[in-house]
């Protein structure tokens, strides 16, 4: 679908920034991008796009359901598009990569605790925290 399309959807003016932002995201082979990453990967492009503008359209994109914000490491946001599929995320403490992956008796697991505390799971965020052996 196209970033004016989702855009439009999400219920966000089409603004050059929005669309340049939106395409860097989505093109991006990293998944989990920080602001400074985003304006980076602009000013590679030639776009004339500031730091202070990438901040605002990601905070916008997160409102508006488009983006997830994560805050892995110590408070360094970092942020991937939101395309509706639950993960979970396993950090390199070393490099700072972040691995994606999902389990099924993780989310199981959980599920019955919370159960079987008369609770209902509404949302979760597990994140694992690991170095190289």
């Amino acid at each position: 679908m196209s970033e004016n399309v989702e855009l439009r959807k999400a219920g966000l003016k089409v603004t050059l920034p929005r669309v340049k932002i939106m395409q860097i995201l989505d093109a991006s082979e990293q998944r989990h991008m920080s602001a400074e990453d985003v304006y980076k990967a602009l000013m590679e492009a030639g776009d004339d796009v500031g730091l202070a503008t990438v901040y605002r359209v990601l905070t916008q994109f997160e409102a508006a359901g488009l983006v997830m914000r994560h805050n892995f490491d110590g408070g360094h946001a970092v942020f991937e598009l939101d395309d509706g599929e639950h993960h979970d995320h396993i950090v390199c403490v070393d490099s700072g990569e972040v691995f994606e992956f999902f389990d099924e008796k993780i989310e199981q697991r959980q599920k019955e605790i919370v159960d079987d505390m008369g609770y209902e799971l509404v949302d979760h965020n597990l994140v694992l925290y690991v170095k190289k052996k």
